[in-house]
């Protein structure tokens, strides 16, 4: 057990009062913090609640700048409409936005995203980087990497990437961006990640393809750690790609892929065709080879992987 810390040593290491001690102590105690206070020795810290409570999440991180500013919120509309909103305003670079709960998660194609309160990691990393406008969407293929490397750092996690941000466990990732000719204004990478939503909490048309990480690993997740970790490896790929271009981190990508060499069915606005996944191009485009040979490059739409066991003609 720790030893207690007493209110006269807080009061003398953080320069104010023992009554500012006091009514600090408190307030951790409204936020869930159970602390004891041991007559005539002090403070014991008991239990830190389960929540992304900016200073858990500063004291975890080991970034150089990314997450140094954190907008914390127990319930918004969207991490990501939040994020562009401070974006607009001028708000710091690398900023990253947390909620326990969206009540109108959106992922890709505008698909809804359920994200119950203190039940997984929602939250929105603002960017302004130099590059050009047309190479913003390979920041997808950046954070799902970051995803995918945090996530299996826990025994029995053994993620993989659906082109082109898709996580196969139960996370979602969507890019916004503002831009002008020729600048980008600022990017926005919303992501969410089920860490721990059970099957029956999870709305019936969703539930055939929610999995938690709490499902697959052997091991207790915490989301403030996992956050971290997520932050950590999305910086050191972003200072990568600053310094070097997108190709390393296509190269990496390609490594998690679980899409290339899989026969897809490829569900576009104007047409449905089949065909192998064969690679992704320097844009981060998926080159599939139909059936008849040719090479499309898949732009905008939604794949679908072809398990190896599945009947001729099914598509997952």
């Amino acid at each position: 057990m720790p030893a207690p810390v007493s209110g006269e040593v807080l009061s003398q290491e953080l320069a104010v009062s023992r009554t500012a001690i006091w009514k600090h102590i408190q307030a951790l105690k409204n936020e869930g913090y159970t602390i004891e206070s041991v007559p005539k020795k002090g403070y014991i810290l008991k239990e830190v609640p389960d929540r992304l409570k900016p200073a858990e999440v500063v004291a975890n991180l080991k970034t150089k700048w990314l997450g140094h500013h954190i907008h914390y919120c127990e319930l918004t509309t969207s991490t990501n409409e939040l994020a562009k909103r401070l974006a607009g305003e001028g708000c710091e670079d690398g900023l990253v936005v947390i909620a326990e709960e969206q009540n109108s998660g959106k992922g890709r194609l505008s698909r809804g995203w359920f994200s119950p309160f203190a039940r997984g990691v929602w939250f929105s990393v603002v960017l302004k980087p130099p590059f050009m406008p047309q190479e913003a969407s390979k920041c997808t293929l950046l954070a799902a990497i970051a995803v995918v490397k945090a996530v299996n750092k826990y025994k029995g996690v053994q993620a993989s990437i659906k082109w082109p941000n898709d996580v196969l466990l139960d996370v979602g990732i969507l890019t916004e961006m503002s831009a002008e000719f020729g600048r980008i204004n600022y990017i926005v990478i919303g992501t969410g990640i089920n860490v721990n939503v059970p099957k029956e909490m999870v709305p019936e048309e969703l539930r055939a393809t929610a999995v938690s990480l709490a499902d697959v690993a052997r091991e207790p997740i915490s989301r403030v750690e996992l956050l971290a970790d997520v932050l950590g490896y999305m910086e050191e790929l972003y200072e990568k790609v600053l310094h070097e271009g997108f190709k390393p981190v296509l190269e990496e990508w390609k490594k998690y892929s679980s899409t290339l060499g899989q026969q897809v069915k490829v569900i576009a606005p104007d047409q449905t065709y089949f065909g192998e996944a064969v690679d992704i191009d320097e844009d981060g485009l998926l080159m599939v080879k139909r059936e008849d040979g040719r090479i499309e490059k898949v732009i905008a739409g939604d794949v679908s992987i072809r398990p190896a066991q599945a009947k001729q003609g099914e598509y997952a």
